[in-house]
């Protein structure tokens, strides 16, 4: 029965071995040394040292190989018997027009060979009917009980097998005389495969695989209505054995077949015999009694089968020719109607004769009973691998092989686990059903292709590394030819044998069971790869495996008798074991070997890719296993390799080059054959023939030499006949070479008998060299004269015997441990004596103790050499005795004398020998001098010793002998450790606990500790940290006392090293606090004063631009400020760090800074105002052109210029102002023609630092610094920005207050009312009630009002400010000014107040009426705000896209029922939209844009950086200048007169 997956059980492991490098360097040595611990398992693992790592030296690239093609299930001898025998049914019932269907029994397919031997073996079919013992076979073939399986398979065998067997046994041809075979010799000579062609038998043209498998395929059931039809297949019901049911399932292949045609009806070409359920039979072959139940009914078919096809010669013309055609059956010729023609042979029959009958003459091909017979017990054909088509390289087949072995095992390669594969591959092997092919690169020549392992050879130089592994005697190709290697002495390179070959494999290619040709060693090396599966038997047990292969299957031993030789043929382990063949197994991985010994037989399988390198090699004991194997050869008549006579003969003729084990080796061998040969060519002379030739049979090639009997090569002698010169007979065989007379045979002879046994004395006189030496050494060894040899005599017997390359033999051996153990003894001796001489100088280790000495005196008396240094020796050993006597008596005699005892002690160690007494002297000297140091380390006056001292003394007191006085000084001073280990603690608590102790509580622990004689390392750091806390109280009163505030630096230094300290201190708690109030200003102001995102720091803001005048340095430092490269604070006004903490530096340093910033913008705007502008139409880039924050050169429609430094920047890249939102909120005061009070000022981000709050937000912050007891250089920079404010502020008012500047003052407020006065009218009628359109030239202002009232959508909002844009720009060409003329003395000091006024980072409300003033006195700048309109206009169009996409998010989220916002919001935000208008919506869309860009969009400019002054701002101008300055009337009713014109904002009635 098949073995499932989980019923293989893997055998033992084979031996593994590691030699060491010292074993590794002698291969054949080696290999001799663990051979009789490995031969009994017939394989062994050999393990290299780790860092033997030959490299790899195929040529991967040209590396080309055509691999074998391997079907597992056809490599078990067991599975492959029964694929023959299906092969075999297969045919005879194709021969009848048939197709085999193997059935299924029990969801398994059935086994038909055991089934079928299985009957055979249980008596026979009739047998088995007769007494019912079908459940008996189904219970052998391991089907379960109880289910009638029995009578199951017994339908199966009458409907396929009984057939088959009733055609073999030759039962219907009973009355025939003639047999298939009686023209063929019975047993045909079976010619052995030659070496270099084993495995390589073509397989057969007769390919079963693809037919094998189409076995195993269903096929639909034929109907009722087909077998009506079809009367062939009603025939086929009532044929063969067994019983007969009408109505039976019997189909046609090709049911297109059918059609009958007009000449003849057409029958299908094969009937399929299936199973039916049931166990209804498809087709049964016919029987002598079926054919009479059933002829009458045949007899009246109305339909002849078209199968066949009628084959009578009633036709022929010849009269002689039809005479010749009698039925072979009954030997009559008439009726010549009924007779038939066989397709094979051309012999007659009767259809009436045959067994069955025929009914009637079938048409087509017909085979007669002795055809189909001899069909079927045609022989196979020998088996053999067949070679794949595709050429490979080395990386095409690794590919192919891991793709094949993921994909079966559906996991990478390497997580295939070994034992997995081996289940898999025996399963695979032992199955009939599954046919699995691989591909095996095997027997690669590595003469052709090149070896895996360095080769020294002149094709390619070898680097250092690889010319020592090219010389390795492990090197496959080195180790053929060492020089114990026997096969060094054959001139030709055998391939395979001498000349590795190489393996490329892949998962479950394998190698079958074999061994090696002549029973030689083998040995294997795996280069790289994964492991290679062996499996191994002893050589003991090599007859035990070929008796039980050849008892399971006879049937392929009897058609290939040497079927072993040829490595095609496998065998489970399980069943070998089972019939108590031992086996063993390995895994091979890479970088080890295996090694297989003679008449091993061994086989085995690749886990995956990998690549393996063999070869055979032969030692001195090989030798008469390869004679046994010739002998084994000529039974088989198998073709030797080489001569064995040959090879014994050469060595033999140069004895002096053989090695002394291999010459022992061969005169044994050679005695053997010189008898052998004597004996033979003595009953050569017995049968008459004394005919004599020489012959050199080394100069003929093996084929000419070869004897015809038993394929031997013959060497020594062979027989041959003067009139058959072409061929020849060794002398075994004398009576099979011809039957020519004895006087014309001849002896053909290589050596006489006179020169053999000369040949043979050379080897004895060799190989007995070795025995004479022997015996010299053996008297020597064992004094059996009595008498010691001296050294050098004995290393005379060892340089002689490595001289003569005698054997590494166990005398050998003796004499060299002998020699070894004699020098050693010499050199021990002199290094005691002049260890003596060396005195306590020498090293401590090297002494030996008294009973060594006395142990070495006896191993020198010993030994079996004279050696003059045992005199030497006695008397130190009579010294030693003398001294140990001496300190006998001074120990005993107590209490003895220090000095003494230290005398004596000096004497011992000058002895160079340990004495038991010197040791007890030593331990009472350590005792004197451990209590005397502990003495010293607690004496008051000696300086305080360390912990680690303690402990010392302490661990070396546990070493000193005990005694009163060591005991007692041991338990003083672990109490002493005790307490300074507690104090330790505690002082290194107080360091490490987060509940910091007061500094009075450290000086109570430390002035605990100060009574301690010991020195504690944590007491001291209690010490300086309490040290520290002192020196910062001090330092924290200083700086507190000063005559300053102190700085924020200083007191947050002092925190820091405050809180660093151990100590629990009351000031840090106030200075944190002071600290974090300075900290909590700071980010105030910062808020205050910075922009969101600001590159600038609060310091530099606060402070005056000292290096305005200089553009390029200002913008890279910007630039710098950008990138985060530039951070120092105290570059700003030319301070250092100290000078900061000096508040009178402070202010003397920012005046300064604000004359170099007045100066500096004021040669800024000189540079900028030469450069060309941008918006001219022959602008081009050059040197002195401006530079955009982008770094690129403004140009074009949207460049716009600083008001303040002049230069140009693009509009896109710089925050500008709005002219809409400025519009909206100032138009019901204000017309839109009052073009003067447009937000049209523009300052960049160069000039324009900081938010620039109003005076009163600083002034609170002012109030808030008093607060602080801190200083600040913020603070003291904010005092100095403030009191610049205050300074500009009153020199403004009083230009505001002048009487020119009034007058102008006035002139705008008259212009401004009655512009107001003119719109009034044309806003009634703009307004109608009826909804009319009113007319006039102002344009309608509807769109520009802001409805407060109502709500507003955002679509709404952005048609109007649309609107609103359009109608600014319609407006433009109606501009026009100046609307005031400034003279020359009026306008110089408002710009010079306007200049100064830009660079205060402070919002004051004279700045933006001076602006006024300014735009008044001078033509409206149209380019700009145009510019200002596109880039409106722009940011608007980007809003409104922005407003849409959210609006359709929010729209999706309602739609895709997303969780509803809160109602209370809901309600809320209609309102906040209806409150706020179009200006809310804006600012919330900056502040979104401002988060989707990081920041970059700054926020909405203040009034004097280019936004409109605030209704409140207005209102606030005129208290503030009454209470600035005493201010002329007409000043003060102007102002009033400006704020009154303004009319409030008309509500939504009123419109």
């Amino acid at each position: 029965m098949e073995l499932g997956s989980d019923d293989f059980l893997p055998p033992p492991e084979c031996p593994v071995f590691e030699p060491s490098w010292a074993e590794f360097r002698d291969p054949l040595g080696y290999i001799a040394k663990i051979r009789p611990i490995a031969e009994k398992s017939g394989i062994c693992k050999i393990r290299p040292p780790a860092d033997w790592q030959p490299p790899f030296a195929v040529e991967v690239d040209n590396f080309r190989f055509t691999p074998r093609i391997q079907r597992l299930n056809e490599l078990e001898a067991q599975t492959r018997v029964k694929l023959n025998y299906l092969d075999q049914i297969a045919k005879f019932w194709e021969i009848q027009g048939s197709s085999l269907k193997i059935p299924n029994v029990e969801r398994r397919i059935l086994d038909l060979y055991s089934l079928s031997k299985i009957v055979v073996e249980e008596g026979g079919y009739e047998t088995i009917c007769k007494d019912r013992r079908w459940a008996r076979v189904a219970q052998r073939l391991n089907y379960p009980p109880g289910k009638n399986i029995g009578s199951l398979l017994r339908s199966h065998y009458e409907r396929i097998v009984y057939p088959y067997e009733m055609y073999q046994s030759g039962a219907n041809l009973v009355q025939c005389n003639t047999r298939p075979f009686d023209n063929e010799e019975k047993d045909k000579e079976y010619k052995p495969h030659s070496i270099p062609l084993r495995q390589s038998v073509q397989p057969s043209k007769f390919n079963s695989y693809g037919r094998r498998a189409k076995r195993l395929q269903p096929d639909p059931e034929p109907t009722e209505e087909d077998i009506e039809k079809n009367p062939e297949l009603k025939k086929l019901q009532i044929y063969g054995a067994g019983p007969k049911m009408m109505g039976l399932g019997l189909m046609a292949k090709d049911k297109t077949l059918r059609k009958k045609d007009k000449e003849g009806p057409e029958c299908p070409p094969t009937v399929v015999v299936k199973e039916e359920l049931g166990g209804d039979v498809k087709m049964e072959s016919a029987s002598p009694k079926t054919f009479l139940e059933g002829k009458e009914e045949l007899s009246h078919s109305p339909e002849p089968c078209t199968k066949m096809t009628m084959r009578l010669r009633r036709n022929h013309s010849n009269a002689q020719f039809i005479e010749s055609y009698v039925c072979r059956m009954c030997s009559r010729g008439d009726e010549d109607d009924k007779l038939l023609l066989c397709d094979g042979c051309d012999d007659n029959y009767h259809i009436f004769c045959l067994l069955p009958p025929l009914p009637e003459i079938p048409k087509g091909v017909w085979r007669c009973p002795k055809c189909v017979m001899a069909e079927c017990k045609r022989p196979p054909e020998a088996f053999g691998f067949e070679q794949a088509t595709r050429e490979y390289t080395l990386q095409s087949f690794g590919e192919m092989a891991d793709s094949f072995k993921a994909d079966y095992f559906n996991m990478p390669v390497h997580m295939v686990p070994t034992e997995l594969v081996e289940k898999e591959f025996w399963r695979l092997v032992n199955s009939i059903e599954e046919d699995v092919t691989v591909e095996y690169g095997a027997d690669i020549h590595s003469k052709e292709f090149g070896s895996g392992f360095p080769v020294s050879d002149s094709k390619r130089h070898l680097t250092p590394e690889e010319e020592e592994y090219a010389t390795s005697g492990w090197n496959l190709n080195v180790m053929p030819v060492l020089e114990q290697s026997v096969l060094c002495h054959i001139n030709a390179d055998i391939s395979g044998m001498k000349v590795p070959w190489l393996y490329v494999g892949m998962v479950f290619s394998a190698f079958c069971w074999h061994i090696e040709d002549h029973w030689s060693y083998s040995i294997n090396y795996l280069h790289w790869g994964e492991p290679k599966t062996w499996y191994g038997v002893p050589s003991l047990a090599a007859e035990h495996l070929e008796e039980v292969m050849k008892k399971l299957t006879p049937e392929l031993f009897d058609s290939q008798p040497d079927l072993l030789h040829q490595l095609v043929t496998l065998m489970n382990p399980n069943t070998l074991m089972s019939h108590g063949v031992p086996v063993v197994r390995t895994n091979q991985c890479a970088g080890e070997f295996v090694i297989t010994f003679p008449r091993a037989y061994h086989s085995g399988f690749n886990q995956g890719y990998n690549f393996a390198e063999a070869v055979n090699f032969c030692t001195a004991d090989w030798l008469p296993a390869g004679r046994q194997c010739i002998e084994h050869y000529r039974r088989l008549r198998r073709y030797c390799v080489f001569s064995h006579e040959e090879l014994i003969c050469k060595m033999a003729a140069c004895p002096e080059k053989l090695d002394l084990n291999l010459a022992a080796a061969v005169h044994k061998e050679m005695f053997i054959m010189v008898q052998e040969e004597r004996r033979l060519r003595k009953a050569l002379l017995e049968k008459g023939i004394t005919e004599a030739e020489r012959e050199a049979f080394e100069l003929l090639p093996d084929d000419e030499r070869q004897c015809i009997k038993c394929k031997t090569t013959c060497f020594l002698s062979a027989l041959a006949c003067y009139d058959c010169p072409d061929g020849l007979v060794c002398l075994s065989h004398i009576n099979d070479l011809c039957k020519c007379s004895s006087s014309r045979q001849y002896l053909r002879y290589r050596y006489t008998l006179d020169e053999l046994p000369a040949m043979l004395h050379k080897l004895k006189v060799r190989a007995e060299s070795f025995d004479t030496w022997a015996n010299k050494v053996r008297v020597a060894l064992e004094v059996e004269d009595g008498r010691k040899r001296s050294l050098e005599e004995l290393r005379a017997l060892e340089s002689e015997a490595r001289e003569r390359r005698f054997p590494n033999s166990e005398l050998l051996q003796r004499l060299k441990n002998c020699l070894s153990e004699a020098e050693a003894c010499v050199s021990r001796a002199l290094g005691l004596v002049s260890g003596q001489e060396a005195g306590p100088d020498r090293e401590a280790g090297l002494q030996m103790t008294l009973a060594e000495l006395r142990d070495f005196l006896g191993q020198m008396n010993n030994l079996p050499c004279a050696m003059h240094q045992i005199g030497d020796v006695k008397g130190i050993l009579e010294h030693v005795e003398a001294y140990q006597t001496e300190a006998r008596e001074a120990l005993v005699s107590q209490p003895s004398s220090p000095g003494l005892l230290q005398s004596l002690l000096e004497r011992g160690q000058q002895l160079g020998v340990e004495v038991p007494e010197a040791q007890q002297l030593q331990r009472q000297v350590e005792q004197a001098r451990w209590l005397d140091e502990v003495k010293r380390t607690l004496a008051p006056s000696a300086r305080r010793g360390t912990l680690a001292i303690m402990r010392g003394l302490l661990v070396a007191g546990a070493s000193v002998a005990p005694s009163p006085a060591v005991d007692k000084a041991q338990a003083e001073l672990q109490e002493l450790l005790t307490i300074a280990e507690r104090w330790e603690e505690k002082a290194h608590l107080c360091l490490e606990a987060r509940q910091k102790h007061p500094p009075a509580t450290l000086e109570a622990i430390i002035h605990e500790a100060e009574n301690i004689p010991v020195h504690l390392p944590n007491i001291q750091s209690l010490k300086e940290a309490l040290a520290k806390a002192r020196a910062w109280i001090a330092d924290v009163d200083e700086i507190q006392n000063g005559d300053h505030y102190p700085c924020l630096d200083d007191l947050e230094g002092l925190v820091a090293v405050g809180r660093d300290l151990p100590v629990g201190l009351e000031e840090l708690r106030q200075l944190e606090l002071q600290v974090l109030t300075a900290h909590s200003w700071r980010e105030k102001a910062s808020k205050t004063f910075l922009k969101k995102n600001s590159c600038y720091t609060l310091l530099e803001v606060l402070c005056p631009c000292a290096d305005a005048g200089s553009d390029s340095t200002k913008r890279s430092r910007w630039m710098e400020k950008e990138l985060g490269l530039y951070k120092s604070d105290t570059e700003l006004l030319g301070l250092s760090a100290q000078d900061l903490r000096d508040p009178g530096s402070v202010i003397v340093a920012f005046k300064e800074g604000e004359q170099k910033e007045k100066e500096g913008i004021l040669q800024l705007r000189r540079t900028n105002s030469a450069k060309p502008s941008p918006l001219a139409p022959l602008t081009t880039a050059s040197s002195t052109a401006s530079i955009c924050v982008c770094g690129q050169v403004p140009a074009g429609v949207g460049a716009l210029q600083c008001d303040l430094c002049q230069d140009w920047f693009h509009g896109r890249c710089v925050t500008v102002p709005r002219l809409l939102s400025s519009q909206r909120s100032s138009l019901p005061s204000s017309p839109l023609l009052a073009w003067w009070e447009w937000d049209t000022k523009f300052l960049c981000p160069l000039c324009m630092r900081s938010r620039r709050p109003r005076l009163e937000t600083i002034l609170a912050l002012l109030v808030a610094l008093q607060r602080l007891p801190v200083r600040l250089p913020e603070g003291e920079a904010l005092q100095c920005l403030t009191e610049r404010a205050i300074s500009w502020q009153g020199r403004a008012r009083q230009v505001l207050a002048s009487e020119e500047v009034t007058a102008l003052l006035g002139r705008l407020a008259e212009l401004r009312q009655r512009l107001q006065a003119e719109s009034k009218p044309e806003e009634s009628l703009a307004y109608p009630s009826d909804g009319g359109e009113g007319t006039g030239n102002m344009p309608k202002v509807q769109g520009l009002l802001e409805n407060g009232d109502s709500v507003t959508s955002p679509e709404k909002v952005a048609t109007e400010e649309g609107s609103d844009l359009e109608l600014l720009s319609s407006i433009l060409p109606q501009l026009s000014g100046p609307v005031l003329e400034l003279p020359e003395a009026t306008r110089a000091p408002l710009e010079e107040l306007m200049m100064e006024g830009d660079l205060l980072e402070v919002t004051l409300d004279e700045n933006h009426s001076i602006w006024q003033l300014l735009q008044a006195g001078q033509p409206p700048d149209l380019k700009r705000v145009q510019t200002l309109l596109e880039l409106e206009k722009a940011e608007r169009h980007g809003s409104r896209t922005r407003g849409r996409a959210l609006e359709r998010r929010r729209r999706r989220k309602v739609d895709r029922g997303g969780e509803p916002d809160d109602p209370a919001r809901e309600e809320l935000e209609p309102k906040r939209v209806r409150s706020s208008g179009p200006e809310a919506e804006e600012v919330q869309e900056e502040e979104e844009l401002e988060e989707e860009t990081g920041g970059e969009v700054p926020p909405v400019p203040f009034p004097n950086s280019g936004s409109p002054s605030t209704q409140e701002d207005q209102d606030g101008l005129e208290p503030v200048l009454e209470a600035g300055s005493d201010t002329s009337a007409p000043f003060s009713t102007l102002t009033s007169r400006l704020l009154m014109s303004c009319p409030q904002q008309p509500s939504l009635q009123q419109l």
